[in-house]
């Protein structure tokens, strides 16, 4: 139900006290002001602390500096009067007992009188004791559509032609800003750029990093990776490829499902966290790292708070991706319980909200060992796959050679022998390819000479691989991934 349409109907009811929670003050006045001209036959006076009743005829200023006086007006106009008090940032009186006393002795005037007070406030404060008075109505930031309505405005009044995959765009990535938010950051593209095309979307991207930064639990990745970065994993390129338009309005009008997660599973080194940097880029939306040990705190309850707020921002700036590196240290079904159950109470609220989100947030999340996981994460439903990242083939340690080797040296990447440092190279993690090659150049370096082929080979012959050293645990992780109960991504 819209906005509107629910408030007719609490105003229409008589609830005596409406709570909006937005930021949006100006943005719910209009509509209230819109709503109430166009529906109900109600006066409007509007209350703060500063400057009181801007709109009090009779009384300019009337209750400034005085919360418990701005009540009163509901008692001094007449029962034939029928009225609307926004009060603005009034929660911060609510614990006053002459304000509380005040409240639930107006409620049986609010009740029987065409009278409703409405509080605007960016958090939500209510006593216990006023609870079951006060109905909650939340304000939502502005829908795909609306900011599409209000770009084409702002860019019509500013004489500025953009096409309609641009507008798409720009709409996308500004869903999570409130309408105030989008236009000061299109004014500053304006200002910097002098007109709007793809670059402006960079820049509505570093506006919503201050949202992001605001948590302390969430932080912007700025992903700059390409996919042809992954060496190797087809089946997993192939399936993120498929995917990569599934947030488009052309998806949607399809029919199409928003995705909502990977699992990447593997051994230390072979990609995983480069996998969910790559997926951002490739798929165009904005990378959010959560930070799980934040979560974490001593307070009961705490805990579970700062997790509803971390869900709420990434909704609030969705689409997006949402990366949870190593989870299964997290989320360890082995994990001591000697937290009064707060990792528990953790989980689950984490688990319903994977099964139940509607919000365009994908998820991905990596893990070293899946047998750590409890089975509510990884059955079906909770991410879309669960893909195992093995070991490179031959074939793939070629390819990763040749991006390493191509971003080192790209005018001399084809002197390197790529098939011999392959062949060499038996074992090593996409990781470990790379490391070997630094440690060649800081040989050569030190050496004031070029690296060669034969620096990487002693470097592969120094070091010793992670599938060497936990041989068997790899083996039974490997074995358990070929048994069929898992994706392949390679």
């Amino acid at each position: 139900m819209k906005f509107t349409q629910e408030l007719i109907i609490l105003l229409k009811a008589r609830y005596p006290i409406i709570y909006i929670n937005t930021t949006e003050e100006n943005r719910v006045e209009y509509l209230i002001r819109k709503t109430i001209k166009t529906n109900l036959n109600r006066s409007i006076y509007t209350w703060d602390f500063i400057e009181g009743y801007t709109n009090n005829p009779n009384n300019p200023n009337f209750g400034k500096r005085n919360p418990l006086q701005a009540l009163e007006l509901v008692e001094k106009l007449t029962s034939e009067t029928p009225a609307i008090f926004i009060l603005k940032d009034f929660n911060h009186f609510l614990k006053d007992v002459s304000i509380l006393r005040k409240l639930k002795n107006l409620l049986r005037i609010l009740k029987l009188q065409p009278k409703t007070i409405i509080i605007l406030s960016s958090e939500i404060i209510i006593p216990s004791e006023l609870q079951d008075f006060i109905t909650i109505l939340d304000f939502k930031l502005p829908s795909k559509e609306e900011i599409e309505s209000e770009l084409i405005r702002l860019t019509q009044s500013l004489n500025l032609s953009i096409s309609a995959q641009l507008l798409e765009n720009l709409s996308r990535a500004s869903q999570g800003l409130s309408m105030e938010r989008i236009r000061r950051v299109l004014s500053k593209i304006i200002t910097l750029h002098k007109t709007v095309d793809n670059k402006s979307i960079s820049i509505i991207l570093e506006e919503k990093q201050e949202i992001i930064k605001q948590t302390q639990i969430l932080e912007y990745w700025p992903v700059t990776e390409n996919i042809e970065n992954i060496g190797g994993m087809p089946y997993l390129k192939n399936w993120l490829k498929q995917r990569a338009m599934s947030f488009s309005q052309k998806a949607t009008n399809y029919g199409l499902p928003t995705p909502r997660g990977l699992l990447l599973v593997g051994i230390q080194g072979t990609g995983k966290s480069l996998t969910s940097k790559i997926i951002a880029s490739y798929w165009q939306l904005p990378l959010l790292k959560l930070d799980v040990g934040k979560i974490f705190g001593g307070v009961v309850g705490e805990s579970e708070a700062r997790l509803r707020k971390m869900i709420t921002t990434a909704e609030v700036l969705a689409p997006c991706i949402l990366w949870i590196d190593e989870i299964d240290k997290v989320f360890s079904k082995n994990q001591s319980s000697g937290d009064s159950g707060t990792s528990n109470r953790v989980l689950a609220t984490f688990i319903s909200w994977l099964s139940e989100k509607k919000s365009s947030v994908f998820v991905v999340a990596t893990a070293n060992d899946i047998s750590l996981l409890p089975l509510e994460i990884i059955r079906k439903g909770r991410f879309d796959e669960i893909f195992f990242l093995d070991l490179p083939t031959k074939l793939e340690r070629e390819e990763i050679f040749k991006i390493h080797l191509k971003y080192f040296r790209p005018e001399t990447y084809f002197n390197y022998n790529l098939k011999k440092l392959s062949e060499k190279s038996q074992g090593f993690s996409g990781a470990e390819i790379k490391q070997s090659i630094i440690d060649s150049m800081y040989l050569a370096f030190s050496e004031e000479r070029e690296f060669t082929n034969e620096d990487i080979y002693n470097s592969l012959k120094d070091t010793i691989p992670l599938a060497y050293l936990n041989e068997s645990k790899i083996k039974e992780l490997q074995n358990w991934a070929l048994s069929g109960r898992i994706r392949l991504a390679s």
